[in-house]
């Protein structure tokens, strides 16, 4: 299950709507609504929580995913130690990753590429990939082209 920075995870593509998505993996598990009204699909077997923005048409532009099949790069990352991943990041030439401890789970953030790993106990638990903004820096890239 290969992660695409900037694009998306899979044969996810961010800036798909529902249906592109449904066509493609079927009918969510569950679906609900966030705070913000923002849709919800959340798929079991592949451990997947995608968000598609209210104020965005309802297009796809978040995961978050603890599948243990993710791939960065060919290198699975679920249960990488992070340091590994940091190596990984940088033989691509990414920027070091920002540090956020919240109790026993740290996230390693790269901006440029909205990319999160949530580490605990040194290793990689969960993995957040976002759509990212085009250079104005006002709204979305959006890969997907209907």
């Amino acid at each position: 299950m290969k992660i695409n920075p900037k694009v998306g995870i899979d044969q996810l593509v961010f800036g798909m709507k529902q249906k592109d998505v449904e066509k493609i993996y079927g009918k969510p598990d569950k679906q609900f609504k966030d705070e913000d009204q923002n849709i919800i699909y959340l798929y079991n077997d592949k451990k997947w929580r995608l968000t598609f923005y209210e104020d965005e048409e309802f297009r796809f532009g978040y995961i978050i995913s603890s599948n243990p099949e993710l791939g960065l790069f060919d290198q699975k990352i679920i249960n990488l130690p992070i340091n590994k991943i940091e190596e990984l990041l940088k033989t691509k030439n990414f920027k070091p990753l920002e540090v956020e401890s919240f109790d026993s789970v740290d996230n390693y953030f790269n901006e440029s590429n909205w990319m999160i790993f949530q580490v605990e106990y040194g290793q990689v638990i969960r993995f957040e990939l976002g759509a990212v903004f085009n250079e104005k820096a006002d709204e979305f890239d959006w890969k997907f082209k209907a």
